[in-house]
């Protein structure tokens, strides 16, 4: 459901379902004299964008909701895996430079670390690289496994969670990212996506902005 604009016929219609529902759809349409063909999609759109709501056989009644509060009721419902971003992953053995490079051609913030099977084990962020090349160490020596933070240290979400669970775990985290993965048996993971502090406000603006 996206938070909309309603034309001045809409507002109509949810006027006199607000003052006279349960009403149905040919009473609505005797009161604006126009056909029940004409009123199909402006009710089509009232009812999937929650100002309306429809029973079978009664008719159509105001769900009492302003569109701040159809806009909240979308928020909570957004989930990760309509707003994830494709995660940027390395292996253990790479190298902090090869790191460091990575994370700049890639215009991240924060990499997902796997191992030779392909599951997480790791989280590398911005600090820990800086960490290493302000340390003294050999940069293209040392592997980035040695800086990563390591289960169980690490937050991370799955594709069904609520964005609003993300956005909150990064918060009370205070970290840039979290890797979505999917569980596998014991405590293995494999990464599926990525949300960020910016792909959670992408989606954000997005909803409000989308008619």
């Amino acid at each position: 459901m996206r938070a909309i604009e309603l034309n001045q016929r809409q507002e109509h219609i949810v006027q006199i379902v607000k003052n006279n529902g349960p009403i149905t759809g040919e009473k609505i349409a005797e009161r604006l004299n126009l056909t029940r063909a004409t009123l199909r999609p402006d009710l089509a759109i009232l009812t999937m964008a929650g100002y309306l709501d429809a029973r079978p056989r009664v008719g159509y009644f105001y769900t009492g909701k302003s569109s701040t509060q159809l806009l909240s009721d979308s928020i909570k419902k957004m989930t990760i895996k309509e707003s994830m971003a494709i995660p940027v992953v390395i292996e253990e053995s790479v190298s902090v430079y090869e790191a460091i490079c990575k994370m700049f051609l890639e215009d991240v913030g924060t990499l997902f670390v796997i191992n030779k099977e392909g599951y997480l084990i790791g989280v590398c962020s911005r600090k820990d690289l800086l960490r290493a090349a302000i340390g003294g160490q050999s940069l293209k020596e040392t592997p980035v496994s040695i800086n990563m933070s390591r289960m169980p240290n690490i937050t991370v979400c799955l594709e069904d969670d609520l964005l609003i669970y993300a956005a909150k775990l990064l918060i009370d985290k205070q970290i840039d990212a979290l890797p979505v993965v999917k569980k596998l048996k014991g405590d293995k993971m494999k990464v599926k996506g990525r949300i960020t502090k910016t792909t959670i406000t992408r989606a954000f603006v997005s909803l409000i902005e989308d008619e």
